[in-house]
């Protein structure tokens, strides 16, 4: 069973989404919270496997509890709620640790898969949408390069891999770019992971990007 926290605060967002998630037989909503600092606290209590986190929040943003959860919860999954116009929002989201994130108008269904998506430790749901988010913000924000010294012990395979994984392809369709088999696919963008000391694809993404192996709008 996935267990929710849903802090938004929005009473009738929350109600919405509670509504749809326990509808489902696989996961369970076991708490909510109206601002940032009860998300925080209400996480430490429960350790639920996902919080759905709004970004604007009284008292504590939606981005500070985001650092907060993940610094003291490592396998607390955040999925950050946003919309497209906001798009620094997002990628502070995953620099703050976020596993990732689903826009606000998306269809309800939607919703239900990203948490499924998320809690199996697949981030970044919908990548087409990260790529779009990502790379508008990167066009208004030019990257530090504070990634360079870590994705120097990359080889040129491995780089490869990592720039795939930063334009939102999953290991499919990484095999399939590569003409690798799947399996392969999945051990390169592991190790890919442990060298880079992230634990998933969101901050493999962040890392990719501030390290200017992705030009935002190219493909």
């Amino acid at each position: 069973m996935i267990s929710v926290v849903i802090a938004d605060d929005q009473t009738m967002v929350r109600q919405s989404f509670r509504a749809v998630l326990d509808a489902q037989h696989d996961i369970r909503v076991v708490g909510e919270a109206a601002d940032g600092n009860a998300a925080v606290a209400l996480c430490t209590e429960l350790e639920p496997d996902v919080v759905l986190m709004d970004v604007r929040m009284p008292d504590l943003d939606g981005l500070e509890a985001t650092r907060r959860i993940v610094a003291g919860l490592p396998e607390v999954r955040v999925l950050i709620l946003t919309t497209f116009d906001i798009d620094e929002y997002v990628f502070g989201g995953l620099r703050a640790g976020a596993s990732g994130f689903l826009l606000k108008d998306s269809p309800l269904d939607d919703l239900v898969t990203a948490v499924r998506v998320v809690s199996a430790g697949n981030a970044l749901f919908a990548p087409t949408i990260t790529r779009r988010l990502i790379g508008e913000f990167t066009r208004a924000h030019a990257p530090a390069h504070a990634g360079r010294s870590s994705v120097a012990e990359l080889t040129a395979r491995e780089t490869e891999v990592l720039r795939l994984v930063a334009r939102g392809l999953s290991n499919a369709e990484i095999a399939e770019a590569l003409v690798i088999a799947e399996q392969t696919a999945k051990s390169h963008v592991s190790r890919v992971f442990a060298k880079l000391g992230v634990r998933d694809r969101a901050q493999a993404v962040v890392v990719a990007y501030e390290a200017g192996l992705v030009v935002p709008g190219n493909s």
